[in-house]
């Protein structure tokens, strides 16, 4: 048997994050291992798991509101995204414009869904996006679909365009984590994810996308 999903919540609402997990509750191979109200009780909370052996308290995913007190959601989702870019971030919002939308992509979002759509499409968002595909709600899809600010290469964060550049310029994972100043396995991370978004399968791809696109980023 597969492992369950690990999934944590982070709303200022109690009653919102009651409701998430009452309908998360009738799937087993999802579970929360954590909730919080908001940016800094949830990085207090990822800081406590990580230190577990070998970070395995870790949620998978963290699905998260964007307004919120105190720093917002695209501060935590960004903060996430530097410090664990292997957890996935999955926005959960009543917002539905195209600015609070391409924000949250840019700041590593991987999906974003609005509170007023029906409860399985948060299941269904929630595996998508853990088999490495994005998920939008359908009116998020129309709203990127009508305004097309951005190839794809502003979707990426800063950190992502960095790494990209320097996989343009030859270095290797372990050169550009002892350039960055990171871990070999969150430069790995990093590289994922950037595959993700730009659709590239192999590391090989990669490699060209980037010598052939340095001079953009």
């Amino acid at each position: 048997m597969l492992a369950p999903i690990r999934i944590m919540l982070v709303d200022d609402h109690e009653l919102v994050r009651d409701g998430i997990r009452l309908c998360l509750s009738a799937h087993p191979e999802l579970e929360i291992v954590g909730e919080a109200a908001g940016h800094d009780q949830a990085l207090a909370l990822l800081a406590q798991l990580s230190g577990q052996a070998d970070g395995a308290g870790l949620p998978d995913l963290v699905l998260t509101d964007l307004n919120m007190r105190g720093p917002d959601g695209l501060a935590l989702i960004a903060a996430i995204h530097e410090r664990w870019p292997q957890i996935a971030t999955l926005v959960l919002s009543m917002h539905d414009n195209t600015e609070y939308i391409t924000r949250a992509l840019r700041a590593g979002a991987r999906g974003y869904l609005l509170k007023d759509g029906p409860s399985q499409e948060l299941v269904q968002a929630l595996g998508a996006v853990m088999n490495g595909q994005p998920y939008f709600s359908a009116s998020v899809m129309a709203q990127l679909a009508r305004s097309q600010p951005y190839g794809p290469e502003p979707l990426l964060t800063q950190r992502e365009k960095q790494i990209l550049a320097l996989i343009g310029s030859g270095s290797s994972s372990k050169q550009i984590a002892r350039e960055l100043d990171l871990s070999v396995r969150t430069v790995e991370s990093h590289r994922l994810n950037i595959r993700r978004k730009l659709q590239i399968d192999g590391q090989a791809e990669l490699i060209k996308y980037a010598v052939e696109h340095k001079d953009r980023l």
